[in-house]
């Protein structure tokens, strides 16, 4: 499947969701590509939009390759086997320094304000595709501690094996392409994938706030 740009790929994921349209929805978008299609869903479902903020914790060898991924408050999710191979003072230090940039963030896009409440309530995760799914369990874990009723995930295109973890993790995956044979990366499913930039996602955010 082959998306135009994150705001086709989603209205077709809202449709694929409107199943959900009369519960008590809230739709947490991970930045910043996950805002745009987030907020297509929260417009068609008619839900309140808010942003979960993670961040991939790369190899000190090799920054690209992510071995642990961390939210605002969560235990990190980690390659256990990649960090047994570590130097045990630099993860510490390291997963520190970005829980620090993730806080950063959320002021710089929120004004600081908490995460939105979410006991309760049927919660749907979005972003704009997903590779081994570290970024997406942590964002996972860190919901399901916040007691939501429903935990759903909506992901334009997903590995089949990454699905499957993330199937068992929550209640519902919805995906439009899951796929066996993964083209490598995010991008090859769009035919534009240019970068969100910050100031298109406090734009979201401030357009929804002002609702």
């Amino acid at each position: 499947m082959l998306f135009k740009n994150r705001k086709d790929a989603g209205v077709k994921l809202a449709k694929a969701l409107e199943k959900y349209k009369d519960e008590n929805v809230i739709v947490l978008a991970l930045p910043r590509g996950g805002v745009v299609l987030g907020a297509e869903i929260a417009h068609q479902l008619a839900a309140p939009l808010d942003i979960l903020l993670t961040k991939k914790i790369g190899h000190p060898m090799n920054s690209e390759y992510a071995i642990c991924a961390i939210t605002e408050d969560g235990d990190p999710i980690c390659n256990s086997a990649e960090v047994k191979k570590l130097d045990p003072d630099w993860l510490p230090k390291e997963i520190k320094k970005v829980r620090s940039e993730i806080k950063r963030r959320r002021e710089m896009f929120l004004g600081g304000k908490a995460l939105y409440p979410v006991e309760g309530k049927t919660v749907i995760i979005a972003d704009d595709g997903i590779a081994t799914g570290l970024t997406m369990m942590a964002a996972i874990e860190e919901i399901k501690k916040r007691n939501p009723q429903k935990l759903v995930i909506a992901i334009p295109v997903t590995p089949y094996g990454t699905a499957q973890i993330i199937e068992s993790m929550v209640d519902e995956l919805v995906s439009l392409d899951i796929d066996p044979n993964y083209r490598g990366a995010v991008g090859a499913y769009y035919e534009d994938f240019r970068q969100v930039e910050d100031s298109e996602v406090i734009s979201i955010l401030k357009s929804f706030k002002s609702k």
